[in-house]
This record gives C-alpha cells, sequence and structure tokens, in this order.
C-alpha cells in the first residue's frame, strides 16, 4: 500500500496534499500498488470528503482531540500506529515545514529511511529511485531507499501538480481507523504558534505571484511593484538581495534559503535567475519575466520574456489589467 499522509488545519486541506497524491499515483503506474490517503487530526471529515474525489482506494482517517494543537510528538505517535495497521511499502508527504518538523521523528521511531525533497520518481533497472536535489540544485541525484519498507518520502512543492492527480468516477470509500493518542506522551505545549503563522505570509498557497530582484533598484520603487500585485490579487515576492537589505521581510524570501513556491502566475520583474532563486519557483505553472538582460538566466525558464526596462514595462501592465 502506497500511503499518502495529507496535511490540513483547522479543516482546511493544504493543496500541496494534491500534489503528493498526483506522485503516488505515478509511482502506482509502475509497481500496481493501490494509494490510500491518511488524513490525521481533529475534525478530519471536512478534508476527508475533498480527497475522496481523488482516484484512490480509499481514504483513511484518524481523529483525535490530541492531534489539535499539531505537536511532533503526538503525529509521530499516531502516523507510526496508522502506517502499520494500512501495512505502508512508501509513505509520501508533501514537502512543507510541518512535514519536516515530524517526519524524520517518525523515521526514526520506526528505523526506517527517509528520502526528502523529491522532485521526481524514476526506474533504475528494476528498482524505484527517487530523484532530488544536491548542493542548491547545482545537480540531481537518484536515491533507492534501503532498508526494510516503508520508506518514506517527501515531494518538492511545485514538482508534481495538484490538477495532474486524476479523480475517481465514484468518490473513495472513507475509512476511519481506531487509533487512540495517549495525550500524556506528548511532551510539546505550543504556545500559540498558529496565531503568528496567519500573521505571516505562506507564499507556497499563493496562486499568483510578483516576485522583484535586484532590478527594482531601490527600496522606494517597491510601491510600483506592489500595485502591479494588487491589480493582479498577487502575493508580492522577493529575491535573497531585497529580503537581505532588509526592503522586504525574510517571510517574503523564493529561494534555496526561503520558502519553495509553485502558483499558477509567477512574475519575475528584474530578477536574474540564480540557481537559489530558481530552485524555489522553477515549479510554477506559468513563469513570465520582466529583465534588461537579454541573457538572463531567468530567461531559460521563463514561458514568458520581456526584454527591457520594468519601469516602462510595470506600469503599461497596471494600466492594461484596469483596462
Amino acid at each position: 500500500m502506497i500511503v499518502v499522509v495529507a496535511e490540513q488545519r483547522a479543516g482546511k486541506l493544504n493543496r500541496t496534499t494534491w500534489e503528493a497524491i498526483a506522485a503516488a499515483q505515478q509511482l502506482a503506474q509502475t509497481s500496481g500498488t493501490p494509494i490510500t490517503v491518511l488524513v490525521a487530526g481533529a475534525g478530519t471529515s471536512g478534508p476527508a470528503a475533498e480527497l475522496a474525489a481523488a482516484q484512490v482506494e480509499h481514504v483513511a482517517t484518524l481523529d483525535d482531540a490530541a492531534l489539535e494543537p499539531y505537536t511532533a510528538d503526538g503525529f509521530a505517535a499516531a502516523l507510526q500506529a496508522a502506517v502499520i495497521e494500512l501495512g505502508a511499502t512508501y509513505v509520501l508527504l508533501p514537502h512543507t515545514y510541518q512535514t519536516r518538523d515530524f517526519a524524520p521523528k517518525l523515521a526514526a521511531r520506526m528505523d526506517r529511511a527517509l528520502i526528502t525533497d523529491v522532485t521526481a520518481v524514476k526506474r533504475v533497472g528494476d528498482q524505484t529511485a527517487f530523484v532530488r536535489p544536491m548542493f542548491q540544485g547545482k545537480l540531481t541525484a537518484d536515491v533507492v531507499p534501503l532498508g526494510p519498507q516503508p520508506h518514506f518520502v517527501t515531494f518538492q512543492i511545485g514538482a508534481f501538480r495538484a490538477e495532474q492527480a486524476a479523480r475517481g468516477a465514484t468518490p473513495a470509500v472513507i475509512r476511519p481507523l481506531d487509533i487512540r493518542v495517549d495525550a500524556t506522551s506528548i511532551r510539546e505545549k505550543p504556545d500559540a504558534p498558529f496565531q503568528q503563522t496567519r500573521q505571516s505570509v505562506d507564499l507556497s498557497q499563493a496562486e499568483r505571484i510578483v516576485a522583484v530582484g535586484r532590478g527594482i533598484k531601490g527600496q522606494e520603487h517597491l510601491p510600483l511593484a506592489e500595485k502591479l500585485a494588487a491589480a493582479l490579487d498577487a502575493e508580492l515576492a522577493a529575491s535573497r538581495p531585497i529580503c537581505d537589505a532588509g526592503w522586504l521581510p525574510m517571510e517574503r524570501q523564493v529561494g534555496s534559503s526561503g520558502q519553495t513556491v509553485a502558483p499558477k502566475l509567477y512574475l519575475a520583474l528584474g530578477i536574474s535567475g540564480a540557481i537559489q532563486h530558481l530552485v524555489g519557483m522553477k515549479g510554477s505553472s506559468t513563469i513570465a519575466a520582466i529583465n534588461k538582460d537579454p541573457d538572463a538566466p531567468i530567461f531559460e525558464v521563463a514561458d514568458y520574456g520581456i526584454v527591457g526596462d520594468l519601469f516602462e514595462m510595470v506600469p503599461a501592465l497596471i494600466e492594461a489589467l484596469k483596462e
């Protein structure tokens, strides 16, 4: 059984779960293994009903009040029991902040292999290999997990597209798991972490992003990009130099040392396209770039490119959007 661990918060499904389902469906094609989607937390009925639309064997729910609010202790204990009960051979997860917190703990508890930040699945001889970037995306490695199953794999945001996940002709069966978590074994006492998260920006959930780079020249020109973002109903983001300079907060940085994003539209303004930035946004559905340098690396990944001055192009775009 391939088990996809869904991520939900307060009954709202993280859309990266659908990307993990798309990866699972590709893996299942080569192995003929059925897929189960596992939803854990408190109040899982809404996300489970949404996920039942996927072309999977069934949706398993693990509903326990001890899992809310989220803790690594609670999730590791609950998911260990669920993975064993479901007879998982592979456990697939989206590579989110929450997954990065509990997945290593879960794999260590079970003494199983964990491969993180995977971008593709392939066959190497008679084995399944997982492709992951190395050295900030400068090269990739084909990794084959060793040891007994289940093997744990996290998928980089944007490596697979949510719309690629096949939907079933009829809703999948929803199966509640009879697993209870011992609340006394949870050592963490979260101090309102999600209240702070609501005030910050999760660019991974944005459908449209306007990102600025060194070509913006100065902080005084940021309002121009903000106007374009507002006209597109998009989030504003930046490359590392902009955030390092303090022109925008670090939470808006995209790249290997910032957030990984996969919006429907990524509009890069004055971004040259260093590899550290590209690894954070190359999974976007549509990439458009404006840059004065015709040889800028950003044009190698862009679907649409304009060689020109952003201070001329952006006002024209804003006017066109208003019309």
